[in-house]
């Protein structure tokens, strides 16, 4: 194992002080975290199956492969979603943190993901022992051949959509190399911008990969869309032979999905209404912060999708942070995400109405 970076958010402390003495209170738009209930109906499932004495099934529950198919089906335009290709996961950060590992990435392998990424991408990688490579353009890597290749649409942080084109491409170049593609599609269905060709599209819809799912993975979440960070929900899907194989391992290591779970997985794929009404709270608050921000002196770069707005005074990322801190608001510096990050921050829209309007206040 590569050694890990130390952990990000405890360089966050001194400025979560100076923001918390402030009169008040602090308004912490640094965590992505969900705030409102989980929907009435996925309780309801959790507290029906909570009598479960036996062991739960790895592969989830055939009701669950299915109502996860029918949902990549019918929302996402996945045709080909087959329920034998689904895997339940416990919460997608765990996956995210130990794919290279369970799919055989060692020492000598490369492991390729957004300059700009979520930091578990290069984290994962090192547990692995493998070498991590954050790099935007395929192109630019040179005659040695990844062994995975991450791409993250909508994008955390930047909330940034890849084109079914751009997919596309990274799709065909890794399939003439052998490189395994995964695609973290967890913010795919909070999108902001309807301009035509913004759109998210999973790596798994005809248009980008031909209608074979051969050599790709996708990775959901339940935290964000149904509120259920805190239930630890999401699955993996796409090549039924590497979804086969992630079973496998994952059977032996234990990894498996408890069967309350399970049942409020099955209800929250099954509901659309709920999503809808957590995506109009969501932008409500977006257009607020966007706005006040704005009027602040911000410049507010992509952002189209997700839940956060990529923002910039044009100053280092950490002037910002004590900036804002100075009025009780603390976000996190764009440098956690790579160094292309070091001018901007990211701001999270998942505070409570109240703290949302707090912060536009002080702004």
């Amino acid at each position: 194992m590569r050694k890990l970076p130390d952990f990000p958010w405890d360089r966050l402390t001194p400025y979560k002080e100076i923001a918390g003495r402030h009169a008040g209170g602090m308004v912490d738009l640094s965590v992505g975290t969900p705030v409102d209930p989980t929907p009435e109906p996925i309780r309801r499932a959790l507290a029906e199956a909570a009598d479960a004495p036996g062991y739960p099934q790895t592969y989830g529950t055939p009701a669950l492969r299915e109502a996860v198919a029918g949902w990549l089906r019918r929302t996402l335009g996945v045709s080909g979603a087959d329920p034998a290709a689904v895997l339940p996961v416990i919460g997608t950060k765990e996956l995210v943190a130990w794919l290279p590992t369970l799919l055989g990435a060692g020492p000598g392998d490369r492991v390729v993901f957004p300059e700009l990424a979520y930091p578990t991408y290069d984290v994962g990688a090192r547990l692995a022992g493998a070498e991590p490579v954050p790099a935007d353009g395929l192109l630019t890597l040179g005659p040695a051949v990844p062994k995975i290749v991450w791409v993250n649409s909508p994008s955390n942080p930047t909330g940034r959509v890849l084109p079914a084109e751009h997919l596309r491409k990274v799709v065909s170049w890794a399939r003439e190399r052998g490189a395994v593609v995964v695609s973290d599609e967890c913010y795919i269905e909070l999108v902001w911008d309807e301009t035509p060709g913004r759109q998210p599209v999973s790596i798994l819809h005809p248009d980008v990969c031909g209608g074979s799912h051969e050599g790709l993975l996708a990775i959901h979440s339940l935290s964000k869309r149904s509120n259920m960070a805190g239930y630890r929900a999401g699955f993996v899907t796409g090549d039924p032979a590497l979804v086969k194989r992630l079973l496998e391992v994952r059977k032996h290591a234990g990894m498996i999905v408890p069967a309350p779970v399970q049942a409020a997985m099955t209800a929250a794929y099954g509901d659309d209404a709920h999503v809808a009404e957590q995506r109009a709270r969501y932008a409500r608050r977006r257009e607020a912060l966007r706005a006040a921000l704005v009027g602040h002196g911000f410049r507010i770069d992509h952002s189209e999708a997700s839940l956060y707005l990529w923002a910039t005074r044009d100053e280092p990322c950490w002037d910002t942070v004590e900036h804002l801190a100075g009025s009780g608001i603390l976000v996190a510096p764009g440098d956690f995400y790579g160094p292309a990050g070091g001018r901007h921050v990211r701001v999270a829209f998942t505070a409570t109405d109240e703290r949302v309007a707090a912060a536009v206040q002080r702004l």
